[in-house]
């Protein structure tokens, strides 16, 4: 048996698949990262692109900050940014400079590991973002192989495009990334060997998602099998549509006999510590799932899933809910097989919808999935349906959108914004409405401490405070007196 590493992915996937992306700010994370560092993690799954909009948008912490406080706070675990290659924030494909100077910035601000994510597994893209990434900094470069069920991705396409990224000396490791939990024992234990065969000495990994209850098994049997280092969520970061917990994976490792670099004591620590800041903010845990065989054929995530169903209620549709989920599968095989991971299941199951319910399918199409069939997000792995493309672009949206601007190019965005503006600022005001960014600005340093067990009360305050005629909140006890007067702030 080997020895495994962990990979923890509690604050940035196990936030996003769980929570929303908005479970945890800027205070919850500097709180844990004493309490994680002293684990012994190969790596923390920190941010992405999208969780910096959304510490911007709906905390108004600065997650540049963010990034500099974390490093700081874990000077020897490396923080991990993932990545669609050349594209941050917006949905665009950006000017390369414009992304060299993306990962410079990340570098400078405690980036040491990135995972580059091409959904469409096209070679030259993420040896190019892999170049930028390596020319702007030393930080480590894991390309992902996003797993998927389709009639194209088998054992020898992802062979195929492990094999040629290999070659590249500035990507230093793999993982198998599996969004949708879809990768079963049976066929990891034929693609786990089929790519170790063609990259060499180069590090495996998995991110198996335990979304229909198979991610702890196959993860275990990828062990079996070779790989360097498995994600997990700690606690309740956990389990449910996140990947398998943390202390449960230990145990089950080393009853199968591996050995496992970790703190179980620390881990412990950390563990507590997300349970009172799960419990204190109304997060729900993680929790153990049924296998549900449907999700293999229609593949659609669980957040996309409950969000459609709202829709549908919302319209009085709700029975029309399973004839949205066959027309899913249609629809991409139609559009070529996608992999669902963001922003393709959105796109897909929004395609699905209106196909249902309207008067003929494809008679309403998304911005979105025109832009998909324009090659805007790449190339598509298998062809578009030639009917369903014609009937897509035959539409004056379509020629509007294949004229619409690219993505300005690093000099002429320096000339909007002035020169003297700071990078950081700089690239999110580039990429975010204005008056997001003003808002984070103005609201200075995000907390540096957290206590759970302080939040209920805090909310509180904060309700009360809201109403109009609450100018004054007094809290007494024996030996105690807490007094707020209107103007402060919470």
């Amino acid at each position: 048996m080997t020895a495994i590493r962990l990979v923890d992915v509690t604050m940035r996937d196990g936030n996003q698949s769980l929570w929303g992306a908005t479970g945890l700010h800027t205070a919850h994370m500097l709180q844990a990262a004493a309490l994680t560092q002293a684990c012994g993690f190969a790596a923390i799954d920190f941010t992405s692109s999208s969780h910096m909009a959304v510490a911007v948008r709906y905390f108004r912490n600065n997650p540049w900050e963010r990034l500099r406080r974390m490093a700081a706070a874990m000077p020897t675990t490396p923080l991990q940014f993932i990545t669609t290659g050349l594209r941050f924030i917006a949905w665009q494909q950006a000017d390369p400079e414009f992304m060299r100077l993306v990962y410079r910035t990340l570098q400078t601000n405690g980036v040491g590991r990135f995972v580059l994510l091409d959904p469409m597994h096209e070679v030259p893209a993420v040896i190019e973002a892999a170049r930028l990434v390596k020319q702007e900094g030393g930080a480590q470069v894991m390309a992902a192989l996003t797993f998927t069920l389709s009639a194209i991705h088998t054992d020898g396409f992802y062979a195929d495009f492990a094999r040629a990224l290999a070659q590249c000396p500035d990507i230093d490791l793999f993982y198998i990334k599996d969004p949708g939990g879809l990768l079963s024992v049976d066929r990891v234990r034929t693609l786990v060997p089929a790519v170790k065969a063609v990259i060499g000495a180069k590090p495996l990994e998995i991110h198996a998602h335990t979304t229909i209850g198979q991610g702890m098994l196959t993860s275990l049997e990828a062990a079996r099998l070779g790989i360097s280092a498995i994600h997990v969520g700690v606690g309740p970061g956990g389990d449910g549509s996140s990947l398998p917990e943390a202390n449960r994976m230990v145990a089950n490792l080393e009853e199968a006999g591996h050995t496992v670099d970790i703190d179980k004591a620390a881990l412990a620590r950390l563990t507590a510590y997300w349970q009172r800041v799960a419990r204190a903010e109304g997060l729900p845990p993680g929790a153990p799932q049924n296998f549900d065989a449907s999700f293999l054929r229609h593949q659609i995530a669980g957040g996309v899933m409950t969000t459609t169903a709202r829709q549908l209620a919302e319209l009085g549709l709700a029975d029309r809910l399973d004839a949205v989920i066959a027309e899913t599968g249609q629809v991409r095989a139609e559009l070529g097989y996608p992999i669902m991971v963001t922003p393709f299941p959105q796109m897909v199951m929004s395609q699905a919808l209106f196909n249902v319910i309207g008067t003929r399918r494809y008679a309403q199409v998304s911005d979105q999935v025109i832009r998909y069939c324009l090659g805007k997000f790449g190339k598509p792995t298998s062809p578009i349906d030639p009917a369903v493309l014609a009937t897509i672009m035959d539409r004056p949206r379509a020629r509007e959108l294949e004229a619409e601007p690219t993505f300005p190019a690093l000099a002429d965005l320096r000339r909007q914004f002035g020169h003297g503006l700071p990078d950081e600022e700089f690239l999110l005001r580039a990429v975010m409405p204005g008056d997001q960014v003003d808002a984070m600005l103005a609201a200075g340093p995000s907390r540096a401490t957290y206590t759970p067990e302080a939040a209920p009360l805090l909310a509180l305050f904060r309700r009360l405070a809201a109403q109009p005629d609450a100018r004054d909140l007094v809290v007494e006890r024996p030996g105690f007196r807490l007094a707020l007067h209107a103007g402060a702030s919470l």
